[in-house]
């Protein structure tokens, strides 16, 4: 691994954990949370947001110029307004999607959860995904946070990955493994 992934990794982690410890120390951990679900996704909906966020040459005033605009339109937390100001002002920001994602991690570690996620070969109705989000809660003692998918081309089977565990029955994989044993033979 190299030393710049090594750096953004130590990084993001101390800015994700300095913004869950700013919001419990202003009270206001569940509203920046909800927030920072927000601006997650408005992230991950508009290309422009995320071309503003990773050119390099976009200036420090422009992204605070929309930050301004967005918080205020959105009626966002100013403590988390403050902080994505910070990140910009140390030219950061780029890092703010990985942050993000890595808060919402501890928040979610911090209350006893865990996270999964499901890719299945046919589609699952909101009862389905209930009961194996139900069943993984009893399995593992902690409620889970599952992230479902569909994928067609696993072409039956699921891939299923819970914290450090993963689980692949997928055909496809199956296929994959038939393929090298027969290219090594």
């Amino acid at each position: 691994m190299s030393t710049k992934s090594n750096f953004s990794e130590a990084s993001v982690k101390s800015y994700s954990r300095a913004l869950y410890e700013l919001s419990i120390e202003e009270k206001c951990l569940d509203e920046v949370e909800k927030d920072v679900i927000n601006l997650k996704n408005l992230i991950s909906q508009s290309t422009e947001f995320n071309m503003l966020i990773n050119n390099p040459l976009t200036r420090n005033e422009d992204q605070i110029k929309v930050i301004d605009i967005i918080f205020e339109q959105f009626k966002l937390n100013n403590l988390f307004k403050k902080f994505s100001i910070f990140l910009i002002q140390k030219r950061r920001f780029f890092f703010i999607e990985k942050i993000l994602k890595d808060f919402l991690i501890l928040c979610s570690k911090k209350r006893g959860e865990i996270s999964a996620s499901i890719k299945v070969s046919k589609e699952l109705n909101d009862e389905e995904i209930t009961k194996i989000k139900k069943d993984l809660s009893e399995n593992f003692g902690h409620k889970v946070n599952l992230n479902y998918k569909f994928d067609p081309t696993l072409i039956g089977g699921l891939i299923m990955q819970i914290e450090s565990i993963m689980i692949d029955t997928s055909i496809k994989s199956k296929l994959k493994q038939i393929k090298n044993k027969l290219i090594e033979a």
